[in-house]
């Protein structure tokens, strides 16, 4: 999807600084935290929101790549969100998944 941010993101239009990634999803800093950390893990493959993710060994990739980049930022506590669809708060029509940590400010 050439329009979308975060594909674009991915694809390295933007020279984002990755803090984590592997083969299933790249993980960077929100532009617009909403916590003294708050992290964005991305899949590479794009799908619009949780509600059209039909593969369950991607959703599984993506809740280990949450543990990963979490334990690889020093976090031993977070919460994650995942806004689904405009009515929720989803900005971005690529799913992701929040980690947030610290100071929330929600």
């Amino acid at each position: 999807m050439t329009e979308c941010i975060f594909c674009k993101i991915i694809n390295g239009d933007f020279n984002t600084e990755f803090v984590y990634e592997n083969e299933y999803a790249v993980v960077f800093r929100d532009i617009n935290p909403k916590a003294d950390t708050h992290l964005l893990v991305v899949p590479r493959k794009h799908v619009e929101s949780l509600n059209e993710l039909d593969d369950e060994v991607l959703l599984g990739k993506l809740m280990m790549t949450v543990r990963d980049s979490a334990k690889a930022a020093g976090l031993k506590s977070y919460r994650t969100v995942i806004n689904t669809g405009k009515e929720a708060g989803q900005e971005v029509f690529h799913m992701h998944i929040h980690i947030l940590a610290g100071s929330i400010k929600l």
